[in-house]
């Protein structure tokens, strides 16, 4: 016994596969989901053995790909009318925050220097004076100062008036 011509079995068993399709992803996807699962099948159509139960073969392949379908449809985001709160990660590394960065770049290159020496590379005053090429408390006292003035940045930008 050999296997009938691919179109016969689309014309013969695409109604049922539409229906379990409508069944599973609903009315609206449901044609990609059929046509997903005839491609399937059309490749794994020469290796099935002719005393096959094609329409079962079709109605499992057809619940898969409904399955994949759906299990897709769910990882795409949703469209809404508002973006999402930006929230930011104040203090972690690799967190990017334009408005923190455009303030460290303004800040005066000495307390720009030690706050990024100290706060995002860890290093201790004393190894900063050697970069900069001052003493332990004037590197400290930058690095303070730098801080300071980004606070006040900051707290202008966020709420408008000094807080």
């Amino acid at each position: 016994m050999t296997l009938k011509p691919f179109e016969d079995v689309v014309a013969e068993h695409g109604g049922t596969v539409l229906r379990v399709c409508q069944a599973v992803v609903g009315p609206v996807d449901a044609e990609d989901a059929w046509s997903e699962t005839f491609i399937a099948a059309m490749r794994a159509y020469p290796d099935l053995s002719p005393e096959s139960n094609v329409e079962a073969w079709l109605v499992t392949i057809a619940h898969r790909k409904a399955l994949d379908h759906i299990r897709a449809r769910d990882r795409r985001p949703v469209p809404t009318d508002e973006l999402p709160e930006q929230t930011t990660d104040p203090g972690l590394p690799g967190g990017y925050d334009p408005e923190l960065w455009k303030a460290v770049g303004a800040l005066p290159m000495k307390q720009r220097a030690a706050v990024a020496y100290h706060y995002l590379a860890g290093l201790p005053y004393t190894e900063i004076a050697v970069l900069l090429g001052n003493s332990p408390a004037a590197s400290r006292r930058a690095a303070s100062d730098g801080v300071a003035a980004l606070r006040k940045t900051l707290s202008i930008s966020v709420s408008g008036d000094i807080t």
